[in-house]
């Protein structure tokens, strides 16, 4: 008997249009991990093969998951643990799989909480950058800017909040008054930023190395390691696991392809990667600068390359614009799970974003508060390989490393073998060679990666 909540029938809360939700979950989607953390583990990896192997694992493993949480989003017309617990009552199965509605509030509430942190690097980088005219100097001053960054308790914690807080304010005022309309607004801009930024460097950079760079691959540098990065990267940079999609996928009409709609946000999702790595690379080898230089290649490397460049005034500026664009977009989608399950409990979806908000700035701040006050704060000191880990890197592996990789692995489990195949099958508009296709990825590929990612993350270093 499923006791957490009883499931409702329907949500009456529709897109306005498919643009409006492809541009949302794209937005969901395309965030920091696109343009920071793509780029720097390109760069560390060699470039090309890891660019190669990521499509692949897109298009394999990636997409037939997004499919998966739209299909159990739109079967259930509710937050997470409502679409869950009325996909479980009808499936006629175990009340366990209500971890996977679980999972999708407590995942995305902690996970708005640290990635608010780090968009408040963002808008620091942005504030101090347009308004000082540029950064001067070379790598050490850009490296001692950025630890007086993290060494300021008052910094990180206000930029935190107004992140937080213009993510709240969004997010509260609904779907269609602020989560589409601000969706519609910032994505477009994202991409004309970004294609701007990728047609400046042509023009003015080293774009023919870079190209190579990321589309030359070189087998020679193949590895099972490689492999598990460019899996994660892929499984992360599409949402997956969040409860975003699912989320996303009970207001979709029931004439939506969802393969389509699933289509193009995987696709939207990684042209954002490719642009970033077409803008970002030929910048850093035109200025000499080193593109394996990690998670520093956005707070180091490129202000040291906008300080020497013509226009990097103006080149930086946009730069850091694009990424609080993609941040905010990640942020809104992020909390969106959480105030749709606290607002079918007969809470306003206003209040329920005031609860979220401060509760989860709250959880921020004890993570901002790790890179200086709580620094020697080593929670799982215990284990060897955390032995040195602060707050931060304690929770970010938690929630990167582990608890998304085991709920994706738990809804692919779901939809692929506890749910009727004439119960998946009625969501698809044709249940031809594609479905049967995608369905064998779902049941047998997708829990091979997923497992993958988890041996491979979890295993000593």
């Amino acid at each position: 008997m499923v006791t957490p909540e009883s499931p409702i029938a329907d949500n009456t809360t529709r897109w306005s249009s498919s643009l409006a939700f492809i541009l949302t979950a794209t937005g969901t989607a395309v965030g920091l991990g696109n343009i920071w953390r793509f780029t720097f583990i390109a760069g560390e990896n060699g470039g090309g093969l890891f660019v190669f192997i990521y499509f692949l694992t897109v298009v394999a493993v990636g997409l037939p998951i997004m499919i998966a949480e739209l299909v159990a989003g739109r079967r259930g017309r509710g937050s997470p643990t409502q679409t869950v617990a009325r996909l479980i009552k009808e499936a006629r199965t175990g009340s366990a799989w209500m971890v996977i509605g679980a999972l999708s509030v407590v995942i995305p509430f902690i996970g708005i909480g640290y990635y608010s942190v780090v968009s408040g690097w963002i808008i620091d980088y942005l504030v101090t950058f347009a308004g000082s005219g540029g950064f001067d100097g070379g790598g050490e001053q850009m490296a001692a800017r950025f630890d007086g960054l993290m060494a300021s308790p008052a910094r990180l914690l206000f930029w935190h909040a107004l992140f937080m807080a213009m993510v709240t304010l969004i997010v509260g005022r609904g779907l269609h008054n602020g989560i589409e309309r601000a969706a519609k607004i910032l994505m477009p801009a994202l991409f004309i930023m970004l294609i701007g930024l990728v047609i400046y460097a042509a023009a003015t950079a080293d774009f023919a190395r870079a190209a190579a760079f990321l589309f030359q691959p070189d087998f020679s540098k193949f590895s099972g390691e490689l492999v598990l990065l460019a899996v994660g990267q892929a499984f992360f940079s599409l949402a997956i696991g969040i409860g975003a999609l699912m989320t996303f996928g009970s207001y979709l009409d029931d004439d939506t392809s969802l393969p389509k709609a699933a289509g193009v946000v995987a696709f939207a999702d990684t042209l954002v990667a490719i642009l970033a790595g077409l803008a970002i690379f030929p910048l850093v080898f035109a200025n000499d600068l080193a593109a394996n230089e990690g998670p520093g290649l956005i707070f180091i490397t490129l202000p040291t390359a906008f300080a020497q460049m013509p226009g990097g005034y103006f080149v930086g500026t946009a730069f850091f614009v694009l990424l609080f664009f993609a941040a905010l977009t990640t942020g809104i989608g992020t909390m969106e799970p959480v105030v749709a399950w606290l607002s079918r409990k007969n809470i306003s979806r206003a209040k329920a974003a005031l609860l979220v908000g401060p509760s989860a700035w709250f959880v921020g701040a004890i993570v901002a508060l790790s890179f200086n006050i709580l620094g020697d704060i080593h929670p799982l000191s215990f284990i060897e390989r955390f032995k040195e880990k602060g707050i931060f890197d304690v929770v970010d592996f938690t929630i990167a490393s582990v608890l998304l990789p085991i709920n994706g692995l738990i809804i692919v489990l779901f939809v692929g073998w506890a749910l009727p195949k004439t119960m998946i099958a009625s969501e698809f508009r044709r249940t031809g060679a594609f479905f049967h296709a995608w369905r064998f990825f779902v049941r047998f590929i997708a829990p091979i990666a997923i497992i993958a990612i988890l041996v491979g993350g979890l295993s000593p270093p």
